[in-house]
């Protein structure tokens, strides 16, 4: 019987073989990209974040409104004169500019822009994200494909183990017994290749939802992207890369900037103000002026809202610092389960060879009589799950290297090399960080959101 595991063997390396125009790993990679609507929320995310840094820059500017009033008035002079009436009309230009509030309208613009790096690390976490949901996808369909056709050989196989049972009761070989126990197989084998089946459409879904299409004859799987010598050395890389991190680093700066924020507020505000006005009968105003303000008191809201910004820049330490313990784990534990895949994957081997032995050897010992049906289906039914679990444990190894990938924060398409052009996230924020309106600069800013739509 070895003949059907070899035939399922081949039927395995024809799926995975490269065929013509097979979709490879990159394709599925590429098309994961292109295709995500989390990156795109995302990007979206980011740039509504550069339009923090184009409001704070704002305010270093002047305010300028005009207001255009026009109505009808009945009114007297004294209180026994003639009523004066009719429609009068005004129009008055205004400016305002801050000239002096001791550095808190630059705090603000330096936490906009420590928004925007943090926000661009989330980025990250996202793309680590959707690449990786593309190579498991990638992985579950080939797995899927090849534990079909095992399923499939298992069925045929058991069917003629049934044929042949059937014909060594018919001259008295053997029992109804071993017969019934075939066939009961058999119809195992059948619930085994319709789950085999339901898993496969799964995982083809599952596809689907990574990146955007069906697969199409997958080609095979490239080979895995090198790894760092030691879990040491990718845990050094990983806390000095991963997005987590950064992130938590842009965000301990931004909760530092807050406090000192609160502790300019406790300062003076100095403005400038001027304003120009004219009604219908051709008669102006202007005014010119300075002001000093500053709240004398608030109820303690000042002093509470400086001790909340305190705590929680407090906090964003103990984040950041959690972050380090949970990338390290994280690094550790990938690298662990990609250990545990190698020793199964050889493990696998040395069971499936066992296996086949076993088998081979069951099955000529029935055809002399010395074993029953059972024993044989038995053998047969170990070598399946050895083949099975080799299956997975190449499938879990292949997968262990990209997890250990994510876990260094190297998941991306640049260190995947896969050569496609990338959301470039400086180019919308050098189009706003200076709050363009109508300019040359706020024209450049129109083709790029042609561009994004």
């Amino acid at each position: 019987m070895r003949g059907f595991f070899a035939a399922a063997a081949v039927a395995v390396s024809v799926m995975a073989a490269p065929a013509a125009q097979a979709q490879t790993l990159t394709d599925a990679f590429i098309a994961a990209y292109r295709t995500s609507n989390l990156l795109d929320k995302q990007e979206a995310t980011l740039r509504a974040a550069d339009e923090d840094v184009a409001q704070a820059m704002s305010t270093l500017r002047p305010v300028v409104d005009f207001a255009l009033n026009s109505g009808y008035s009945r009114s007297q002079q004294t209180a026994s004169g003639p009523f004066v009436e009719g429609v009068r009309t005004t129009f008055d230009l205004s400016a305002q500019l801050v000239l002096l509030d001791f550095g808190r309208r630059a705090i603000r613009i330096e936490i906009a822009k420590e928004t925007v790096l943090a926000t661009r690390e989330l980025l990250r976490s996202v793309e680590q994200d959707v690449l990786f949901a593309a190579v498991a996808s990638y992985v579950e369909v080939q797995v899927n494909q090849q534990l079909l056709a095992l399923r499939e050989s298992n069925v045929r196989l058991v069917t003629q183990e049934l044929r042949a049972a059937q014909d060594r009761f018919e001259v008295g070989e053997i029992t109804r017994t071993d017969v019934s126990i075939a066939e009961a197989r058999l119809a195992a084998a059948r619930a085994g290749l319709a789950a085999a089946e339901g898993n496969l459409m799964v995982a083809r879904e599952a596809f689907k939802a990574a990146t955007g299409a069906y697969p199409r004859g997958l080609a095979r799987l490239p080979t895995s992207p090198s790894l760092p010598a030691s879990m040491e050395a990718a845990r050094a890389v990983a806390l000095r890369t991963h997005p987590a991190i950064l992130g938590a680093q842009r965000r301990v700066t931004i909760n530092e900037l807050a406090v000192e924020l609160q502790k300019a507020g406790f300062k003076p505000t100095v403005s400038a103000r001027a304003g120009v006005g004219i009604n219908d009968v051709g008669a102006e105003n202007q005014s010119f002026g300075l002001s000093l303000s500053q709240r004398v008191y608030s109820g303690g809201a000042q002093a509470s809202l400086l001790r909340q910004a305190i705590a929680q820049r407090d906090g964003a330490r103990s984040d950041l610092a959690q972050a380090g313990v949970q990338i390290a784990e994280a690094v550790g534990n990938a690298w662990a389960g990609l250990s545990i895949a190698n020793a199964q994957v050889q493990a696998g081997d040395r069971q499936i060879r066992a296996a086949q032995t076993a088998f081979d050897g069951v099955r000529e010992e029935a055809n002399l009589g010395a074993r029953t049906t059972l024993d044989v289906l038995n053998a047969e039914q170990e070598l399946l799950d050895a083949r099975v679990t080799r299956i997975e444990a190449e499938a879990q190894r292949y997968l262990g290297v990209y997890r250990v990938l994510q876990a260094m924060g190297l998941l991306s398409v640049e260190h995947l090399k896969l050569g496609i052009p990338t959301y470039d996230p400086a180019a919308y924020y050098n189009a706003v960080k200076n709050a363009p309106s109508h300019s040359a600069q706020g024209k450049k800013l129109d083709r790029i959101l042609e561009k994004l739509k």
